[in-house]
């Protein structure tokens, strides 16, 4: 059955692709050939209840909306707070700029809030302070927006302190626990969750905040590592540019910027001759164990391979609603292709291969379709 994939798998993409081709449709091309050649490469795996359980997770839909909260926290010295704030401004920068974002699903709470000092570009920017009324209003905006299958990305910035149920995360005012804002996120049981924890001390806050179909993200591994880490600062350049686009489809995973990341952290600690003060770690699937090498062949990996945090409209691109629901069957078709990949192991070879083929070719039909759409 390989043999049918590899033979059939060319003639039906030059057939689809022989016009000039659009960049989302050199994007695809890309793609739909490592997707080709993963299938062939990496190991069947297991995936007890992810088969199910993924089904229902990050599926992007013509429909569907994605949100994002950033929270910077308080500091002292010159030189942390202009770090923290360009780390804040240039993730908002970013997502507005290249993944479709508005001011309308983008906030961001900044130290004390609007500074007088700041031009009023930056100013604009900052909605609101980081304590407890303002990440309480931000939670309460956000539940008036959301919709089921929606998907909301937290993203903090800041410093963090105490182990287990006492960890915390630094803000203005009284600090807040992991299981306090734990709390705060139980409305949104029915929404897409991602959280990006890049705070010293991000360990015991993080596991709080662990859950069935959540992706966790931890700067570090342990409530030990105190120092202030740079994970969030490589993060978000995976994300700048699509940096962390490894595998070529012009988006970039959750995983994608964690294994990005994390390289580009140990390769800072050894140029400078220095152990690792940090070690980042990844959990997906609910059980508050953090992984320090995600891959979609272990327990943690798998969802975070799916969930990206691009908008449908991203780039400023325009899309008519008929592009638009294209798109969106583009991407759900390659989510599926990624999900079929890891559960190789549940399916005789040939059915794995037979079913491998039926969803590259859609997918090349479906980008055909896209690529005629926005020619019109």
């Amino acid at each position: 059955m390989t043999g049918v994939v590899v033979k059939y798998f060319p003639e039906c993409l030059f057939k689809v692709f022989a016009r000039p081709l659009t960049e989302q449709a050199r994007h695809t091309w890309n793609v739909m050939t490592l997707l080709a050649t993963m299938a062939f490469s990496f190991p069947a795996v297991a995936q007890d209840d992810f088969a199910g359980a993924s089904s229902e997770y990050f599926v992007d839909r013509a429909d569907s909306a994605k949100f994002v909260l950033i929270m910077s926290g308080p500091t002292v010295g010159e030189d942390n707070k202009s770090k923290f704030r360009q780390w804040a401004f240039s993730l908002h920068d970013i997502l507005a700029r290249d993944y479709g974002y508005g001011s309308e699903s983008i906030t961001l709470l900044h130290d004390q809030g609007h500074n007088s000092n700041e031009d009023q570009s930056a100013a604009a920017r900052v909605d609101g302070p980081v304590n407890l009324a303002g990440i309480t209003n931000a939670i309460e905006t956000l539940q008036g927006q959301v919709k089921q299958g929606d998907q909301i990305t937290i993203f903090l910035i800041g410093h963090g302190a105490g182990a287990d149920e006492e960890s915390k995360f630094n803000i203005v005012g009284p600090d807040i626990t992991g299981t306090q804002f734990a709390e705060m996120l139980d409305p949104f049981s029915e929404q897409d969750i991602v959280i990006v924890n890049t705070t010293s001390a991000s360990y015991g806050f993080s596991a709080s905040l662990s859950s069935a179909g959540r992706v966790v993200i931890s700067s570090t591994r342990s409530p030990s590592e105190k120092f202030d880490p740079i994970f969030s600062k490589y993060f978000i350049e995976a994300l700048d540019q699509r940096n962390g686009d490894r595998d070529k489809n012009n988006r970039v995973s959750m995983l994608e910027a964690f294994n990005y990341a994390k390289v580009s952290v140990d390769q800072w600690y050894e140029e400078q001759g220095r152990l690792a003060s940090e070690h980042a770690g990844l959990d997906d699937n609910g059980d508050a164990l953090f992984s320090l090498n995600p891959t979609i062949t272990d327990v943690d990996g798998r969802l975070a391979e799916i969930a990206y945090i691009d908008t449908l409209e991203d780039d400023g691109e325009n899309l008519s609603d008929q592009a638009l629901s294209l798109k969106a069957m583009m991407q759900e078709v390659e989510r599926s292709v990624f999900i079929l990949r890891g559960r190789k192991a549940d399916f005789l070879e040939a059915d794995y291969w037979r079913q491998l083929e039926t969803l590259l070719v859609e997918l090349a039909k479906t980008t055909g379709q896209f690529n005629d759409q926005i020619s019109l």
